[in-house]
């Protein structure tokens, strides 16, 4: 039984964005991520302090990490098929007028 790619994978275009994009939307989570450790490490009882709702700063910070993975996750896809689209219509014009130039001659 031969197992083969369900389509055939190219070299991708959107590529080097989708790269630069994922980085530094890493660097920002990361950078958020290490505000609540860095608030756990240098005064952990500012964690136990009520600050909305009646919720405290922990879980607070603990879902706005999940959502915010969440929400980067979604801008992410947005912004890659937004680019691999653009990148497909310039691929489509490119062999369009490469099309019309060979009737011509």
């Amino acid at each position: 039984m031969i197992h083969e790619p369900a389509t055939p994978a190219g070299k991708d275009p959107a590529g080097p964005y989708k790269m630069r994009l994922g980085i530094w939307m890493f660097v920002f989570y990361s950078l958020f991520y290490a505000g609540f450790v860095a608030i756990n490490l240098i005064n952990p009882l500012l964690m136990g302090a009520i600050v909305f709702l009646g919720l405290n700063l922990a879980t607070i910070y603990g879902f706005a990490l999940i959502i915010v993975a969440l929400i980067e996750a979604l801008i992410y896809d947005a912004l890659c098929r937004k680019k691999e689209k653009a990148f497909a219509q310039a691929e489509k014009q490119k062999k369009h007028k490469s099309k019309s130039r060979s009737g011509k001659a």
